[in-house]
């Protein structure tokens, strides 16, 4: 019987594998290089079956779990079948990336443009920005002007020196050091 499809059989797959990475584990070299290169493939078609809507990180869960079968080799159990091994960490290492990104995501929630996170009224956060308006303007523009434009407005350092005419290295040092003297003066004022 021929077999068109592009990938073995589960049953030969697990034969081929196992065989390879026995043969690895015994020192040859050859064998472990091309255990890697199979299981990476086989990999592959398992995770595109499960993480069909993130193609692009298929790749990076991959080599993470090439990474732990290679470090965890030696927990292997020959007398257990390889691909249920490999799968298992596969799982481990899919759980850990999706928790991964969804604390990552988590942290680049938009907030509300008429939300201020910061004060309990409008009042309050009146007051807290006419006191910061008051700090700043006690300080030079060299100070000032970068605190504001940096820190405030967000915008680069690059473009906070074009639109000043200061050096970008200025800009640093002005931020630097209107920061210093801000905590100089609040620490002055409690």
């Amino acid at each position: 019987m021929v077999m068109h499809s592009r990938q073995a059989p589960p049953a030969a797959a697990e034969l081929r594998l196992k065989a390879l990475f026995l043969a690895g584990l015994d020192g040859d070299a050859r064998a472990y290089h091309a255990f890697l290169q199979a299981l990476g493939a086989h990999l592959r078609a398992y995770l595109r079956k499960r993480l069909f809507r993130m193609p692009d990180d298929i790749e990076d869960i991959v080599q993470e779990v090439l990474i732990a079968v290679h470090n965890g080799r030696h927990t292997y159990l020959a007398d257990q079948p390889l691909t249920a091994w490999t799968h298992a960490i596969a799982r481990y290492k899919v759980t850990d990336f999706l928790r991964r990104r969804a604390q990552r995501e988590a942290l680049h929630d938009p907030l509300d443009d008429d939300a201020d996170i910061f004060s309990e009224s409008d009042e309050e956060a009146a007051m807290a920005r006419r006191d910061v308006e008051k700090l700043l303007a006690g300080l030079p523009d060299r100070h000032r002007l970068p605190l504001v434009h940096v820190k405030l407005e967000g915008l680069s350092v690059t473009e906070t020196a074009k639109l000043t005419g200061f050096s970008e290295s200025a800009v640093k040092v002005g931020i630097h050091r209107g920061l210093k003297s801000l905590a100089a003066k609040m620490r002055g004022a409690s």
